[in-house]
């Protein structure tokens, strides 16, 4: 279904310009000058493949008497009451103004789904105004360039997340299949996993490496979910990737792990969690992709229950970035352990979207610090206040604490472990940014 976004901020931020990049065409006037947009102006857009109605507003003034900058006001608030979703932006050159403290108030108060964009973000310069606009409580902010358009991608599966459910007798034929991108190191398995998944030699197999060299994907269901199998090509170290053609082919790995949900990492089990596979686990982690690992030709390996747990040691130890992902064993020719891998998907899926209620994140906040408190830094303390989930796929947490920059990786491990344990969330990646800054909601609770 189409949606209506409502692009706001104050003036001068880059408003006119997104509209226009996300209409496709030059539709609002463009200047340097403050308050060009007067008026609300709609228009249909597209980014990816989610359609919208776009409306541009007006620069938000704080006024309230019965001059033009009130009225202009009162557009772009009604702009706010009609829209489904509101895209506020801000200017990261310029930084967070009291101007945009006072309009995150007023969005925090309107009871919508809000993406907070932050403008003018290409290069470096951008960068400290992207961090100062965590303390506004509108969760991650999204570094762009609406002039040059620079991080569309990530604008696209906020607004996606954010988009309005489908209508109940349209939900099944809407719902969007979970993205599964099969990778691995050459001849570890992978397209005879996928040909065993979907029961059908869909795909070339056989003893040579490299046979596949585009990213497949293949729309199946299990248990009546829709699943999008992406088959890739196999990834060796990067000085062997040489030839022209099978470096567009990693090329192609590498963007299907960016856009997957899941990533299924498949490992021959003679020869499992090799310095490669430790390097592709490492890279899915990183682009924030749940994981699980799939060991291959299991049958043929003898004393299983102590070559699985010698394996389950290994992965413990080496990839301590990827705790908690799970370890399935399969053997794909024969049908072998292929629904146990499917429920850990399903599981890691279910972790990677999981939301945690602010209330309970904080109550468990205030047990562990008080069990365990930070160390003191020069002998100063470290006062964690507040801890909220800003976004999931992955899910991700803002703790607000003083002296934050001075704070221990070993205790930020040590709290993303326990918001592991305490919200079992153990198959998909956790992130946790530390920001200095006042709690945004301390006068209006949870």
């Amino acid at each position: 279904m189409t949606i209506k976004l409502a692009i706001v901020g104050r003036p001068n931020v880059g408003k006119s310009t997104l509209f226009n990049r996300l209409a496709g065409k030059k539709l609002a006037l463009v200047d340097d000058t403050p308050g060009v947009t007067r008026d609300r102006r709609e228009a249909q857009g597209r980014l990816g493949d989610l359609d919208f109605t776009l409306i541009d507003t007006a620069g938000f003034e704080d006024a309230t008497d019965a001059s033009l900058e009130a009225r202009m006001r009162a557009q772009t608030e009604a702009a706010i009451r009609e829209a489904d979703v509101i895209l506020f932006l801000i200017d990261a050159r310029a930084g967070v103004l009291p101007l945009d403290e006072a309009f995150a108030a007023l969005l925090r108060r309107a009871d919508k789904p809000v993406v907070l964009a932050a403008n003018k973000a290409e290069g470096k310069a951008g960068d400290a105004g992207v961090n100062e606009a965590y303390a506004l409580g509108l969760g991650e902010p999204i570094p762009l360039s609406a002039e040059h358009g620079e991080g569309m991608a990530e604008l696209y599966a906020a607004i996606a997340a954010h988009a309005p459910a489908p209508d109940a007798e349209d939900a099944e034929k809407s719902e969007r299949p979970i993205q599964i991108a099969i990778v691995g190191r050459p001849n570890a398995g992978k397209s005879t996993l996928v040909n065993a998944l979907i029961g059908e030699d869909r795909l070339l197999v056989g003893p040579e490496a490299g046979i596949t060299r585009d990213s497949i994907a293949i729309d199946w269901q299990w248990q009546g979910k829709p699943y999008r199998l992406i088959d890739t090509a196999g990834m060796r170290k990067k000085a062997k990737v040489q030839a022209k053609l099978e470096r567009m082919s990693v090329g192609d790995t590498l963007h299907a792990i960016r856009f997957a949900d899941v990533c299924v990492l498949v490992m021959d089990s003679a020869e499992a969690f090799e310095k490669q596979d430790l390097a592709i686990a490492d890279l899915v982690i990183r682009e924030g992709r749940a994981l699980v690992f799939a060991l291959a030709k299991w049958d043929k390996i003898e004393d299983s229950r102590a070559a699985f747990e010698e394996l389950k040691l290994t992965a413990r130890e080496s990839l301590p970035q990827a705790r908690g992902a799970p370890i399935v064993t399969i053997a794909a020719q024969s049908g072998v352990g292929l629904d146990r891998l499917m429920k850990a998907v399903e599981q890691a899926h279910a972790d990677w979207t999981a939301r945690v209620k602010t209330k309970d994140l904080n109550d468990w906040l205030y047990a562990t610090i008080a069990r365990h408190p930070p160390p003191a830094v020069r002998g100063k303390r470290i006062k964690p206040r507040y801890l909220t989930q800003i976004k999931i796929r992955p899910p991700t947490f803002v703790l607000i604490a003083s002296r934050a920059e001075e704070m221990p990786e070993s205790y930020k491990r040590y709290l993303v472990n326990g918001i592991r344990d305490a919200f079992d969330l153990h198959a998909a990646p956790i992130r946790l940014i530390v920001k200095a800054g006042k709690n945004p909601f301390a006068e209006q609770g949870d």
